[in-house]
């Protein structure tokens, strides 16, 4: 039964899938990634590729290469060729998984979508159901409580309450209305309440869900910039081996001094090459962008990402981002020859019936005194709220008291009397970046209550660490100077603006990138496009408008500004873990090293020209099995190290001196040592195994069908 079958609104068509997250999925993508048109988007892998199937045409057809029988072993040959395709097959297996994880989340975002049907509302006014698939940008659909939002669109009548849990997680819903910079509503999310007519705002296949699919399932990914830069050197690097390899074969033919098998000089090429992070690579981008995703940031590209491992200039909004965003009572200070309670009292009255976030934390700071609520009977008090003509708040009782809160000033022009002390400590506040409220009974003024917009828990922490990483943070408010200079000390920032207008983020952005830097901010409205889309990484709110999302080249599911931080964590993880596994992998070459140069001379009976016996530091005396032993540990090390490209190597912020110096002792010192012990390991194995009956029949049945060599 199709979609458009379906009757009711927003029904969803069931298609039972296997779960991509399955190991036999993964399998079969593993060897499905054999195909050569796969094969060849990385090129380290690619030669490993060929040389596998060159290989495997010697093995199986010997016959066919004559001057191959001189040194020919069969059983020989076909261990080497076992090996290539453990190592390709590996190296699938990693990128295999890492799609997986992506794939997994797309079924999930699919789900959401299917059998969706929309309410279109015609030019004249009236109204038909239609398949979701059909929408065309311009459209209008009306949208009602229960029903899913059909296609991404923005709010422009109306009022909705949206659950957008399915696709961020967060489990709060959100207010979406015609006006402002909240209007924008995503397809498949579900209206809770209230009726809203949306403009749609894009097609089937190019909504917000659709590009998200895309991501995570990393169809179409491009390597990254610093992706591309390591493809090329390791490419480079393969070639400048190639060229040593054939120049050493050379020599060896023309001084007649060693003997090197085909098998033994694949080996050695293999062995050589940068194979680990050539593996490898693939899955640790994926894995970067499933990274990004698992934090409910979307971004648009890989690119996105790893520029915010390499930022070092961030932008931050004061309120929202490194304040809470509304003013918060925090001190009360009384006038002279008033008491505490008679100042607490007032305050409470004043501000019991006021629902401003103001109001309300003016109440809990009384709370916080132990002050109780006098009882109001109806008809006995009367409510003044603030308004543009009255800038101030609070009741009159039925007796006539008057309880007024509002600035000083505004207090004094109503006729109430402020005393010195009052003025000053009004003053000193203003200094500090705070809000002085008087607190007035009948026009006399009690006392003050000092309004903050308080700094989040955490903040300051979080930019240190931002600091430890050498990045430069810029706060940006059109808050006076006084008040910024006070958050911003209170904070941590390196460095802010005051009295900021629209424009003033993109010019801070032009200054900083005209001086080099990678710069980064995030924002919501229609006026934070130009300056999202002309930083490095443009982390756009979700619940902003249209215009900010496509601006951005990132998009935040949480609405949460403080994300930033976050992502550059991810993206610098990312970074670290491309280089370690890098430096892992040379380090780990230079092992292999000292393992087959020695056996090519142990086999051609030269072991006892000078400088051999020191280059076999792993006192290895069977030749062929020291080849093995490498290839082996050249493929096997690449499962043990997929965790770590899924995982991403453990991040902890600090500068890039005391990174590279870790890396190099952990990954550089590590991969040289644990290529030692484990080829060392491996030929003790395979030589135990070499003494066993049933290993030598294996080499004469070998033999028996490839009959020109064996054991």
């Amino acid at each position: 039964m199709s979609a458009s079958d379906v009757g009711e609104p927003g029904a969803k068509v069931s298609v039972r899938r296997i779960p991509h997250t399955s190991w036999r999925r993964v399998l079969t993508d593993s060897f499905k990634a054999f195909d050569p048109r796969i094969q060849v988007r990385y090129p380290v892998m690619f030669c490993v590729y060929v040389l596998f199937w060159f290989l495997l045409v010697l093995t199986l057809f010997p016959r066919a290469f004559p001057d191959l029988a001189r040194t020919y072993n069969a059983d020989y040959f076909v261990w080497v060729t076992i090996i290539l395709f453990l190592t390709l097959w590996f190296a699938n297996v990693s990128t295999a998984i890492a799609e997986a994880q992506g794939r997994a989340r797309a079924d999930a975002l699919r789900e959401i979508r299917s059998g969706i049907r929309a309410r279109q509302v015609l030019p004249d006014g009236t109204e038909r159901w239609v398949s979701s698939d059909i929408l065309h940008i311009g459209d209008t659909v009306e949208i009602r409580a229960g029903e899913p939002v059909p296609m991404d669109g923005d709010v422009i009548h109306g009022v909705a309450l949206i659950d957008e849990s399915m696709m961020t997680g967060e489990s709060e819903p959100v207010t979406r209305e015609s006006g402002g910079d909240k209007t924008s509503v995503l397809g498949g999310t579900k209206v809770l309440q209230g009726t809203a007519q949306v403009r749609v705002t894009a097609v089937q296949g190019q909504s917000f869900l659709d590009r998200m699919i895309r991501l995570v399932e990393g169809q179409g990914r491009e390597p990254t910039p610093n992706e591309l830069a390591l493809i090329v050197l390791l490419s480079a690097l393969t070639i400048a081996l190639f060229s040593v390899v054939i120049t050493f074969i050379y020599l060896a033919n023309y001084t007649t001094i060693v003997t090197i098998d085909l098998a033994t000089i694949v080996a050695l090429f293999v062995c050589l090459m940068p194979t680990t992070i050539g593996a490898l690579l693939p899955a640790i981008g994926i894995s970067g962008i499933n990274r990004t995703a698992s934090a409910n940031v979307i971004a648009k590209s890989g690119k996105a990402v790893e520029a915010a491992g390499d930022l070092d200039v961030i932008i931050l909004d004061k309120t929202g981002t490194i304040t809470v965003g509304n003013r918060l009572a925090v001190q009360f200070v009384m006038a002279p020859g008033v008491d505490a309670n008679a100042l607490v009292e007032a305050a409470l009255l004043s501000s019991t019936l006021d629902d401003t976030p103001e109001g309300r934390s003016i109440v809990r700071l009384a709370a916080r005194r132990n002050a109780t609520s006098r009882r109001l009977e109806p008809g006995q008090y009367k409510v003044l709220p603030f308004t543009v003509e009255r800038p101030m708040s609070g009741i009159v009782l039925a007796d006539g008291t008057e309880y007024y809160k509002g600035a000083v000033k505004t207090m004094e022009q109503y006729g109430a009397v402020a005393p010195p002390e009052i003025r000053s400590a009004a003053a000193d506040a203003s200094r500090q970046g705070m809000t002085p409220l008087a607190i007035s009974v009948n026009k006399r003024i009690v006392g003050l209550v000092f309004l903050k917009d308080v700094v989040k828990p955490g903040i300051k922490d979080r930019l240190r660490e931002l600091k430890l990483m050498g990045i430069h943070t810029i706060m940006c408010t059109g808050d006076n100077r006084l008040t910024a200079a006070a958050i911003a000390e209170e904070s941590g920032v390196d460095e802010f603006v005051a009295e900021a207008k629209p424009e003033t983020k993109l010019t801070l952005i032009e200054r900083e990138k005209a001086q080099g830097h990678l710069v980064a901010m995030t924002g919501d409205g229609t006026n934070d496009a130009p300056a999202l889309a002309r930083a490095d990484v443009g982390l756009a709110m979700n619940s902003g408008t249209g215009a900010a999302k496509e601006a951005g080249n990132m998009v935040d599911l949480d609405n949460d500004p403080t994300k930033l931080i976050e992502v550059v964590s991810i993206g610098k993880q990312l970074l670290i873990t491309r280089g370690a596994l890098t430096t892992f992998s040379i380090t780990n070459d230079v092992a292999k090293y000292f393992a087959i140069i020695p056996a090519i001379f142990i086999a051609s009976g030269v072991a006892n020209l000078p400088g051999i016996q020191l280059m076999n530091v792993l006192g290895f005396t069977n030749p062929q099995l020291a080849v093995l032993s490498a290839l082996l540990f050249n493929g096997v090390i690449i499962p043990f190290l997929i965790p770590l490209a899924l995982v991403g190597v453990p991040f902890r912020p600090r500068s890039a001196i005391d990174l590279l110096r870790r890396n190099l002792l952990v990954y550089g010192f590590g991969g040289l040592v644990s290529a030692f012990v484990g080829i060392k390991l491996i030929y003790v194995f395979l030589a135990w195994l070499a003494t066993l009956g049933w290993w030598s029949a294996a080499g004469a049945a070998v033999a028996h069908f490839l009959p020109l060599g064996g054991l």
